[in-house]
């Protein structure tokens, strides 16, 4: 299991690039015109955020997946940033990784100018449109984006007390978050 920062739509390509995976996202993006569909044909696994009875159903469905051999990410943020901050991580779907004894492999990702600073154009975040978005990313030059894969959690090596939900997802943010400076 890959478990990210989220930054913009483009978060999902640049991993893809890396390695094939299978993404959990809202259910909402199976509702948008194009990318839902996109979506939809990915396989995408959609939870209902709106009903936290999804969120049980979800983690059953990514363990299968991932003792099948599915390389699957996830966004704990549950949304997107414009990079320079983080939003907490939401547990829950960590869960399958431990019960599938599957590894999770944190993925800082940033968008970094030529300065070092933050591309805060590449964002899909706040109020912005896909249709302002795409337009900003297109007006890049040289756009870049930075995947830094941070050490693996070997979740079938963990104690029973470190096969926390709770524990791992803060540990995994904050890893991220210290990789990112923040």
């Amino acid at each position: 299991m890959l478990v990210a920062n989220h930054i913009s739509w483009l978060d999902i390509h640049a991993l893809n690039s890396m390695v094939p995976l299978r993404f959990i996202a809202k259910s909402e993006i199976s509702k948008w015109p194009v990318f839902g569909y996109l979506a939809k044909s990915a396989d995408v696994l959609f939870i209902n955020r709106d009903n936290r009875r999804d969120a049980a159903r979800v983690v059953d469905i990514t363990a299968s997946s991932l003792h099948a051999g599915d390389n699957l990410c996830l966004f704990p943020e549950g949304t997107t940033t414009d990079g320079s901050t983080m939003m907490p991580f939401k547990s829950s779907i960590i869960q399958a990784a431990i019960q599938a004894n599957a590894s999770i492999q944190a993925v800082a990702i940033r968008y970094p100018l030529p300065n070092g600073e933050n591309n805060t154009a590449m964002a899909y975040a706040g109020d912005t449109t896909m249709k302002q978005s795409i337009a900003q990313i297109l007006l890049q030059q040289k756009p870049r984006v930075e995947l830094h894969f941070l050490a693996p959690i070997i979740t079938k090596n963990l104690s029973d007390e470190a096969k926390n939900r709770r524990d791992l997802t803060l540990q995994i943010e904050q890893e991220i978050s210290h990789k990112l400076g923040f």
